[in-house]
């Protein structure tokens, strides 16, 4: 086992040691040691997800992590729950568009017996017809509600029209056709085409070092996950630009998901657009688009914008909604707003609070063991080094003025800015 340290500081005093650990099998995480509560929480995710769904079967990855805890090995569903209760062990799985994740959380003393049980979970998952039958019934009838809300309805078409024929443009968590006629065999295919040594990334923090973090990677990973690759996930294209979509709906609002394509998370003005998306969309009652159109006008109760990073591509999505007879007022505001940051940019003032807010809630992101574990492990699915922590506030005090301009000036695109709209909008 092999371990190397990187130190992250702030300009505040803020610090957190971070450890690059190599397991004696060879498998790698990132490490933040803090022994002020005897817990540990791992956090870690394959690459793939539900990019790597068939088409016809758009749900599959979905389904088979919400049944990876649902028995494994000689341990039916009741069994399996039982141990972990009985021991308080927190066991977990999710999937999205670009992973299939997973997170354990054990006091100090039982995390050898987690490791143990997370290796069943991944090596021997059962996939019981009971199980499988009463766990697409809970998805589908998710699924149903989810047709009647306006707001996912939205969301989904702005996906599907962005990016069409990529995975991305379906649902993570699938279609009702799609999940209908899966059964174990397809959840076994599943995690045959997630489950390789070479796609997983994980991370730890809590009440352990580097040495028995070693153990514990072996323990859960070495003799559960092949060796080898995934399928690659399909780069992600330019998002197409399509004006807008209308979705009738007959709904007391009309809802809307907004946005298009944006910087990779990589590129030297990350910060710097995060700070103009900060000042636009993504700082509440702060926003621009909170104050001209919820605040003076009273057109919305919430708007909100986000970067939405992948690695080697983002984009940006924003939400609203309004009243159906009062939608084209508020389209007519927030292309006005999108041009206007594009072609005039932020003022002095506004870069400065968005730097001190985002510098701020930076040290936030580390204040739980599950918390700081999921952080480090979703920075190493952006294809980030540990030493980029170390470099964020400091990245983040150097964006200029100029700096946030030019980044805004990349960033929005209002001929590219593509609406979808579910309800009965007045245009």
């Amino acid at each position: 086992m092999s371990a190397s340290r990187s130190q992250v500081r702030a300009a505040t005093g803020w610090s957190v040691p971070v450890q690059v650990v190599v397991s004696p099998r060879g498998i790698r995480a990132w490490l933040i040691e803090d022994r002020s509560v005897p817990v540990v929480a791992l956090s870690f995710a394959f690459a793939g997800g539900a990019a790597l769904d068939p088409p016809d079967r758009p749900g599959r990855a979905d389904l088979a992590a919400s049944l990876l805890t649902q028995g494994a090995g000689p341990h039916d569903t009741a069994a399996f729950s039982s141990l972990l209760r009985d021991r308080a062990v927190s066991l977990s799985f999710d999937a999205d568009r670009d992973s299939l994740s997973g997170s354990l959380r054990v006091l100090e003393a039982e995390r050898a017996f987690g490791a143990e049980m997370l290796a069943l979970a991944l090596a021997e998952p059962r996939f019981d017809d009971d199980a499988v039958a009463r766990v697409k019934a809970q998805k589908v009838l998710a699924l149903r509600r989810q047709a009647e809300d306006a707001r996912t309805l939205a969301a989904r078409r702005w996906w599907a029209e962005s990016l069409p024929g990529h995975p991305f443009a379906r649902p993570a968590n699938g279609t009702e056709e799609g999940i209908a006629p899966l059964g174990p065999d397809d959840l076994r295919a599943a995690m045959a085409a997630q489950l390789r040594r070479g796609s997983l990334v994980a991370a730890a923090a809590g009440a352990i070092d580097a040495g028995a973090l070693g153990t514990l990677l072996d323990r859960a990973f070495a003799g559960a996950v092949p060796e080898g690759e995934a399928a690659p996930v399909p780069k992600l294209p330019p998002a197409r630009a399509f004006g807008l979509a209308v979705i009738e709906r007959d709904a007391p609002q009309a809802a809307a998901t907004f946005g298009h394509g944006a910087i990779p998370p990589e590129d030297p003005d990350w910060e710097a657009a995060q700070v103009v998306n900060w000042i636009l969309g993504g700082g509440g009652f702060s926003s621009r688009l909170m104050t001209e159109i919820r605040e003076k006008r009273g057109l919305t109760y919430g708007i909100g914008t986000g970067l939405v990073p992948f690695r080697g591509a983002s984009l940006l999505v924003g939400s609203v909604s309004t009243e159906n007879a009062r939608f084209g007022e508020t389209l007519a505001l927030l292309r006005a707003e999108w041009a206007r940051m594009a072609e005039v940019g932020p003022g002095e003032d506004e870069v400065a609070a968005g730097k001190a807010y985002l510098s701020g809630s930076f040290p936030l992101g580390f204040t739980s063991t599950p918390q700081i574990a999921g952080t480090l492990v979703a920075l190493q699915l952006l294809g980030r080094g540990p030493e980029w922590l170390g470099g964020r506030l400091a990245r983040l005090a150097a964006v200029t003025l100029e700096d946030a301009r030019r980044a805004a000036r990349r960033l929005y695109d209002p001929a590219a800015l593509s609406v979808a709209v579910a309800g009965r909008p007045a245009l």
